[in-house]
């Protein structure tokens, strides 16, 4: 594994190249929650959302097009979910990256499902890791809607971190109405709510129906 990393490095030395490395570490290791800090395969945080958007950016400069400031940051997921481009399915690292870019750039689900039907377009019937590459996109899209800034997984239960200045605490009560003892609330300086799922059952339609009832 090693010496794959650093054969990476060797033939990424020109522009992008700290991406390109990023993607083929990602490649070598395994990738699960990517967009996000907890990588399948204990892989490292790569900053994989920040680095798509600051080659964005670099990009437009570089055309002449005006980058507007970032008006929020970035939503940090980290489950247990795999969810990556296998290499059956696009063997081209170049268009590896430019696909992830395309997905982590989506701020909504008209542009989720331009990117959606660009893939199938392009490359048949999506596999299931990539499937839900675009749902973890669309998770986060709906965190954006409900000041959820951040979602971690800890065994069966799944964390639900808030932004402390738009906090509701009514919302606490409606989800106590709905989930009873399974999830627990810490009013600490970030407001978080801990769900206990059922890992019997899929891991993503948990999470969006509990985002939906908040």
């Amino acid at each position: 594994m090693a010496d794959k990393r650093l054969k990476a490095i060797k033939d990424f030395t020109e522009f992008g190249s700290g991406f390109k490395i990023a993607m083929r570490d990602l490649e070598i290791r395994g990738a699960g929650s990517l967009i996000g800090e907890i990588q399948h395969g204990h892989m490292e945080q790569v900053g994989y959302d920040m680095y798509c958007k600051l080659l964005d950016e670099v990009m437009k400069e570089m055309k002449g097009e005006k980058v507007e400031e970032p008006k929020e940051e970035d939503i940090q997921i980290d489950i247990n979910v795999s969810s990556y481009i296998p290499d059956d399915y696009i063997e081209s690292s170049d268009m590896k990256i430019s696909i992830y870019q395309d997905i982590a750039l989506c701020k909504n689900e008209e542009e989720i499902m331009d990117v959606t039907d660009e893939i199938i377009d392009r490359f048949g019937t999506m596999p299931k890791e990539v499937e839900e590459l675009l749902e973890i996109a669309r998770i986060k899209n709906m965190c954006r809607e409900k000041n959820i800034n951040k979602i971690m997984q800890k065994g069966s239960g799944i964390v639900f971190y808030f932004e402390e200045k738009t906090f509701d605490p009514k919302i606490i009560s409606k989800l106590i109405s709905i989930y009873k003892t399974n999830i627990k609330f810490s009013p600490s300086a970030l407001p978080y709510v801990t769900y206990q799922i059922d890992l019997n059952k899929s891991i993503i339609k948990q999470i969006k129906e509990f985002i939906q009832n908040v």
